[in-house]
C-alpha cells in the first residue's frame, strides 16, 4: 500500500523547473535515501511531500489519516515551554485535549452540588470521563518515559527536561525538534539532514533507532556510512528526472556506473545501426529495382527510438597546491582555558599539532570543540594560558556558521575575490568553476543561494587563501553527499596542517591522522585515526564491564610459596610444634568461619538477586525504549507494572545489602 504518491508533478521557481512530470510512491516500510546535487530541490521535494509546498501541475495522493512529520534544516522556536513538554505535546491533539478536560473540570466544579443543575452535572461528569479516557489513550501510546528515553539518546540531561525551551542554543534545539518528531512516531518521517547537529553518541543512538523504526522515512545525509546503515531504496534527483533505484547508496553507485556502461553500449550499437541504414538509402536511392529496400529502410530510420544518453552530474572537484613549509611544530597550547561564568569548558588545556597532520576533533555538543577551534583561529579570546603559531605559520578558517560570515550583498564572485585581493581575476573564476559556479552564477547575489551553495562559497574562499594551517567546524554540513566526499579527497591533498570539527565518521575516517577527544573540560589524545579510537574506546568500556562483575563467592588464588630453605633448623622443628601451630589455625579458620560466613552468605545472596533483577530491569527498560511496543497496549501495560513492582524489589534489596556489607566489613576489620 502506498502512503503518499507523486504523479507526474511539475514545478517551477520562477523560470527555473525543479521538477519535470516527476513520478515517486512511498510504500508502508519504505527507508528511502533521497540523494542528489545542491540546489536540484532535495528539500522541495520533502516540502511537497509534507505539504507545505504547492506544485504548479500534476498530483499529490496522501493514503487517508496518514501522518506525516518533517524535520527541516532551519526552524525557528520561542521559548515559554519546558523541554519536556514541548515533546509530549508536539503529538497532534494533546494539547488541545488538555485544554479541553481543564475546561471541563472547571465546568464540573462550578456546578458543584447544585440540585436545580443535576442534568448538567450528569452531562459533565459523562464528559470529564471522557476526556480522561482519552487521554489515557494518548498516555498508554505516548507516554513521558518513551519522550524521556528519546531526549536522553539525544543527549540531554534529566537536569534538561524542565528547563525553558528558548534557553537552549539553534542546535539543542533542532534536537528538540527531533525528539519531538520521533516521539510522534509519524507514518511517514522525512529527514533533512539530521545528524548535522548531532554528536558521535547522539548519532549512533539516532541510528540505532532508525534501525528499530518500522515506518517509512526518507532520509537526507552527507554521511555516507550513516545513510549506508538505514535505507533500502535510493531515490535520485538525476539531469534526466526522479529515478529510484533498489538498496544502499553503494549499491546506487555500481548501479549508476553500470547504467551509464549500458547506455554508452546501446548509444554506439543504435548509432552504428543508423549509419549503415543511411549508407544502404544514400547508395541505392536511384535505383528503381531497389526502391521497395530503400523504403523499408526509411521507415525502420524512423522508427529507430533515440539514443538515451546517460548525464553525468557536476560536482566540485579541487586539489591544493602546495604550501609555504613551516617549522615542526605549527601550533602550541599551554594550559589554556575557557569558562562562560560559572560554567569551565575547557580546563588547563596543553595540546600541540606538527606540520602534516589532519587532527579530527570529537566530542559531545557542548563539550567545547567549537570554542577550541574559535580560540586556535583568534575568533575568542582565551580565559588563561597561550596559544602560539610557529614562525611562517598562516590560518585559513571555516566556521560552521559560515552564512554569518559571508556578505549576503556581495556577488559569489565578490566574496571569493575579497578574501585575496591580489588573486588574479582568472584564478578566482578558476577555483568558482571546480566549485561549480561559472557564467552568471558567479554574479549572484550571495543571498539567493541555497545553504550547500554557501558552503561551496565559503570553501572557494577558503581556498583562494588557504595558508598552510586549516582550521574547519563541520565543513560537510549542508554539502551533498557527492560534494563531501569530493571535499574529503580533496583535503587528502592538503601538505599543510588540517584541524577539523565534525560528527561525520566518514570525514573523520579519511582524514583524521590524531584525534582529539574533548570531554570534560579536558582533551584527550589519540595516535591514529578514527578506527583506532573506536578501539581503545571498546577496550575501555570492556575493562568497566570486567572490573564491575560481583567477585563475592570467589577465592583469589594463593600466591606459590617460596622455596623452602634447607636450614637445619628447619629441620630440627618438632612434628608436636607443627600439630600445635595446625591446630590454631584450625580454630582461628573455624572461629572466622563462624563469623564471617553467615554474612557473606548473606552478601552474595542479597548481590545474587540484585543482579538478576538488574537484568531483568534493563531488558524491560530495552523494551518501553521500543516504539513498536506502544503499538501493544497490554505489553506495554505489563511491562511497566512489572518494572514498578521490581524497582520497588531492587530499592528494597539494595538497601538490605548496604546493611549487610557494612556489617561483613566491620566484622572483617575486627577479625
Amino acid at each position: 500500500m502506498s502512503l503518499v504518491v507523486l504523479e507526474d508533478v511539475t514545478l517551477f521557481f520562477a523560470d527555473r523547473m525543479i521538477f519535470d512530470a516527476a513520478s515517486l510512491r512511498i510504500g508502508r516500510h519504505d527507508r528511502i535515501g533521497l540523494v542528489g546535487p545542491n540546489g536540484s530541490g532535495k528539500t522541495t521535494l520533502l516540502k511537497v511531500l509534507a505539504g507545505v509546498q504547492e506544485i504548479d501541475d500534476g498530483q499529490v495522493t496522501r493514503a487517508k489519516g496518514v501522518r506525516i512529520g518533517w524535520l527541516p534544516q532551519d526552524l525557528a522556536l520561542a521559548g515559554g515551554v519546558s523541554l519536556l513538554t514541548f515533546v509530549l505535546d508536539s503529538v497532534p491533539g494533546r494539547s488541545q485535549l488538555d485544554r479541553d478536560l481543564a475546561a471541563a473540570e472547571a465546568d464540573l466544579a462550578e456546578v458543584g452540588d447544585d440540585p436545580a443543575r443535576h442534568d448538567d452535572l450528569i452531562e459533565l461528569a459523562e464528559r470529564v470521563a471522557e476526556l480522561h479516557e482519552q487521554q489515557a489513550h494518548f498516555d498508554r501510546f505516548f507516554s513521558p518515559h518513551e519522550a524521556q528515553s528519546i531526549l536522553a539518546g539525544l543527549g540531554f540531561a534529566v537536569a534538561d527536561y524542565e528547563r525553558d525551551l528558548g534557553e537552549f542554543s539553534g542546535g539543542w534545539k533542532m534536537r528538540a525538534v527531533l525528539a519531538a518528531l520521533l516521539f510522534q512516531r509519524p507514518d511517514v518521517l522525512l529527514l533533512d539532514e539530521p545528524t548535522n547537529h548531532l554528536d558521535l553518541p547522539s548519532v549512533a543512538w539516532f541510528g540505532d533507532f532508525l534501525k528499530r523504526y518500522d515506518r517509512a522515512f526518507i532520509l537526507i545525509s552527507h554521511d555516507r556510512e550513516f545513510l549506508n546503515e538505514q535505507i533500502a531504496r535510493v531515490v535520485s534527483l538525476e539531469p534526466e528526472g526522479v529515478r529510484s533505484y533498489p538498496g544502499n547508496y553503494e549499491k546506487y553507485v555500481e548501479a549508476r556506473l553500470e547504467e551509464e556502461t549500458i547506455l554508452a553500449g546501446k548509444a554506439q550499437n543504435l548509432e552504428r545501426q543508423r549509419e549503415h541504414l543511411l549508407t544502404f538509402v544514400n547508395r541505392f536511392r536511384a535505383q528503381a529495382n531497389k526502391a521497395r529496400a530503400v523504403q523499408s529502410r526509411i521507415k525502420m530510420l524512423e522508427k529507430m527510438e533515440d539514443v538515451e544518453t546517460f548525464q553525468k552530474r557536476n560536482v566540485m572537484r579541487f586539489s591544493f597546491a602546495p604550501t609555504e613549509r613551516t617549522v615542526g611544530e605549527v601550533l602550541k597550547l599551554d594550559g589554556v582555558r575557557k569558562a562562560y561564568g560559572d560554567h569551565v569548558v575547557l580546563r588547563s588545556v596543553t595540546l600541540a599539532a606538527r606540520r602534516g597532520e589532519k587532527i579530527g576533533i570529537i566530542g559531545k555538543n557542548g563539550a567545547g570543540k567549537t570554542t577550541l577551534l574559535k580560540m586556535i583561529a583568534g575568533e575568542l579570546p582565551s580565559d588563561g594560558g597561550t596559544i602560539r603559531l610557529g614562525p611562517g605559520v598562516k590560518v585559513g578558517y571555516y566556521a560552521q556558521h559560515h552564512g554569518d560570515t559571508l556578505d549576503m550583498t556581495a556577488t559569489v564572485q565578490e566574496v571569493v575575490q575579497r578574501a585575496n585581493p591580489a588573486a588574479p581575476v582568472s584564478r578566482v573564476r578558476s577555483i568558482l568553476g571546480a566549485f561549480m559556479f561559472s557564467g552568471d552564477d558567479v554574479d549572484k547575489p550571495v543571498k539567493v543561494l541555497s545553504g550547500g551553495e554557501r558552503s561551496r562559497v565559503a570553501l572557494a574562499r577558503l581556498l583562494v587563501n588557504p595558508g598552510n594551517l586549516i582550521l574547519m567546524d563541520e565543513p560537510t554540513n549542508h554539502l551533498d553527499l557527492e560534494s563531501a566526499d569530493s571535499l574529503a579527497r580533496s583535503l587528502t591533498t592538503f601538505d599543510g596542517t588540517l584541524v577539523f570539527v565534525s560528527h561525520s565518521r566518514s570525514l573523520i575516517r579519511t582524514l583524521a591522522t590524531r584525534i582529539w577527544n574533548v570531554e570534560d573540560g579536558g582533551v584527550e589524545l589519540y595516535p591514529g585515526g578514527l578506527d583506532e579510537y573506536l578501539y581503545s574506546c571498546s577496550q575501555r568500556q570492556r575493562e568497566v564491564v570486567m572490573t564491575a562483575k560481583p567477585t563475592v563467592g570467589t577465592t583469589a588464588k594463593p600466591a606459590a610459596a617460596a622455596p623452602a630453605a634447607a636450614a637445619p633448623a628447619a629441620a630440627a622443628r618438632s612434628r608436636e610444634d607443627d600439630k600445635q601451630r595446625k591446630r590454631r589455625e584450625a580454630d582461628e579458620r573455624r572461629e572466622r568461619n563462624k563469623v564471617l560466613g553467615p554474612l557473606e552468605k548473606r552478601v552474595a545472596d542479597l548481590e545474587e538477586r540484585i543482579t538478576a533483577l538488574e537484568t531483568a530491569q534493563a531488558a524491560r527498560s530495552a523494551a518501553l525504549a521500543d516504539p513498536a511496543v506502544y503499538a501493544d497496549d497490554a505489553r506495554r501495560r505489563t511491562l511497566l507494572s512489572e518494572y514498578q513492582g521490581d524497582q520497588e524489589k531492587l530499592d528494597e534489596l539494595t538497601a538490605r545489602w548496604e546493611a549487610a556489607a557494612g556489617e561483613l566489613e566491620a566484622a572483617r576489620a575486627r577479625m
